[in-house]
């Protein structure tokens, strides 16, 4: 099934304009009314919807749409994953030379950050792309266009699944930005700029999403692979509400809504891959039975330099054999761990704890440009189980897919909602499910703990989670992302860490789009 969406993002992808410009009309031939004339169409459409996470849109690996930054650097996850990780106390890249990249490193950042303005506008791309898909779904349409009965039952789940991904870039938006421009099928494409919404009604938005189409959406784990289920509507419900006092204000706290929507994934029937490293290779995609969603890749089908292409990549030296990767032509020597999260393995034993793969003897950074000092991270690779490399045209991209969501996270934002005080759990449910990471981790129940406690669930979170585009967000939750209570190497540009702003919590609104949409008022602090 995998392959059979990236074909279908193939063939739509060949018949869309490649245009900097969002709102200018299609130079080809294939309207509307063709495109969505069958049911089989539709599908082809949702393709596109989907790929836009994985693709930046164009037919090759140079190929981009959105202006003002590199082709490859244009992926969302490429550039979710640096906001979520170089900004903290994981990760750190040695690119100092590219545009953006020593200022999230530093948490120095302004409104004019290449890399935050794409991340920005990527989301709200994706946002386009499926407010188009809505407009031309709907039921008025359908019938306009014969489809009705079965067909246009399958396509009213279709909906249900463009509605989550927009909900989830609502999120990332609502989680990185806090307060951004606000549109939907409902509004006319170019006619007024957009209205900006405020956090707390965009969780609201988000929220109202997600309870209105868990239902619609196809039951939890019975959708073709990388689509959206049930499973997934509930995940991201569950993490949305574990961050409720982050977005509506301390005193909002919805832990028992957050406990509530983490059982439903749980009793869902997914579990826990039996190794811990195989969640991350690039034969991820067969019998996994702990991922809820994904975002696929694949090195023939989806070129182009950023989603796991660039983590796996950006995280491996030339020095380290790439090869050993599954990347025999690629090791770019980007990316690696700040002392302070191979040091996050120091009371779990050292290197018993299988989740610690790292590479190199030194975890200490003088020098933030050179890649060989600090350890490396090895968790993504493009090496399958059975140690093949995994499909790629050039030795450089790679078949990986990332877990967006997973069983594990919901583990621990089980225990962390209990522990906050929500009701409806219990202390010896959410101890036991955090051994049960322990117990994966270390291949046994030498590593289980006895009691837990907030600052063990985000050290944990570290252990579980880490390269996986979460520690910006558990931080700023856990009151340790800005200030000077918690420094770690380089927070702030010095060597030994530094106070930061307390407003660094939010991103700020990209300068240009506040010149281009007079509705826009900029974050507090930039």
């Amino acid at each position: 099934m995998k392959r059979t969406i990236f074909l279908a993002i193939n063939a739509v992808l060949m018949l869309t304009s490649c245009s900097q410009d969002l709102d200018l009309t299609p130079t080809n031939d294939i309207t509307a009314d063709v495109a969505y004339s069958t049911p089989e169409g539709y599908k082809s459409a949702l393709a596109k919807v989907y790929g836009s996470f994985a693709l930046t849109s164009g037919t090759g690996p140079g190929d981009s749409d959105l202006g003002g930054i590199d082709a490859g650097t244009s992926d969302f996850l490429r550039l979710y994953w640096n906001a979520q990780q170089l900004t903290t106390d994981e990760g750190i890249c040695a690119w100092l030379g590219d545009p953006g990249v020593a200022d999230l490193n530093y948490q120095t950042w302004n409104s004019s950050n290449v890399m935050l303005r794409g991340l920005y506008t990527r989301s709200i791309y994706h946002i386009t792309v499926i407010n188009e898909f809505l407009r031309e779904s709907t039921e008025e349409k359908l019938a306009a266009r014969g489809i009705s009965g079965n067909d246009a039952t399958i396509i009213g789940q279709y909906r249900a699944e463009a509605r989550f991904l927009r909900a989830y870039q609502y999120w990332v938006l609502m989680d990185l930005y806090g307060n951004p421009p606000f549109i939907t099928e409902e509004n006319e494409i170019g006619v007024t700029p957009p209205s900006q919404i405020t956090r707390p009604e965009l969780f609201d938005y988000v929220e109202s999403e997600l309870l209105a189409v868990q239902d619609l959406l196809v039951a939890a784990r019975q959708n073709e692979y990388a689509r959206v289920d049930q499973g997934a509507a509930w995940a991201l419900l569950a993490r949305l509400y574990l961050n409720a006092e982050v977005y509506l204000g301390q005193g909002n706290g919805k832990y028992t809504e957050a406990i509530t929507y983490a059982s439903k994934v749980i009793d869902a029937g997914y579990s826990l891959m039996d190794q811990y490293e195989h969640l991350f290779m690039a034969d991820n995609d067969q019998n996994n039975p702990e991922v809820i969603f994904p975002i696929a890749y694949d090195g023939i089908q989806t070129q182009n330099n950023g989603g796991t292409t660039f983590i796996i990549n950006s995280s491996v030296h030339g020095t380290m054999t790439p090869a050993n990767f599954g990347i025999p032509a690629g090791g770019w020597g980007g990316n690696r761990s700040r002392s302070t999260l191979p040091a996050a393995f120091d009371d779990a034993s050292g290197d018993t704890d299988k989740r610690a793969m790292f590479f190199g003897s030194n975890p200490n950074i003088e020098d933030p440009a050179v890649f060989t000092e600090g350890l490396a991270v090895t968790k993504f690779s493009n090496k399958t189980s059975s140690n093949e490399n995994g499909k790629s045209i050039n030795g450089t991209f790679v078949s990986t897919d990332f877990p967006l969501f997973r069983l594990a996270e919901q583990y621990l934002i089980y225990a962390e909602a209990v522990l906050r005080g929500g009701s409806g759990g219990s202390n010896a449910l959410a101890l036991a499910y955090l051994n049960r990471l322990r117990e994966r981790a270390y291949g046994d129940a030498s590593g289980n703990l006895s009691s837990i406690s907030l600052d063990i669930l985000l050290e944990e979170r570290s252990r579980e989670l880490y390269w996986e585009a979460f520690r910006r967000t558990d931080l700023i939750r856990y009151g340790r992302y800005t200030g000077g209570s918690y420094l770690w190497p380089f927070k702030g540009g010095q060597a030994d860490g530094a106070s930061t702003e307390s407003y660094r919590t939010l991103f700020p609104i990209p300068a240009a789009d506040l010149i281009a949409n007079p509705n826009l008022e900029q974050n507090t602090g930039y």
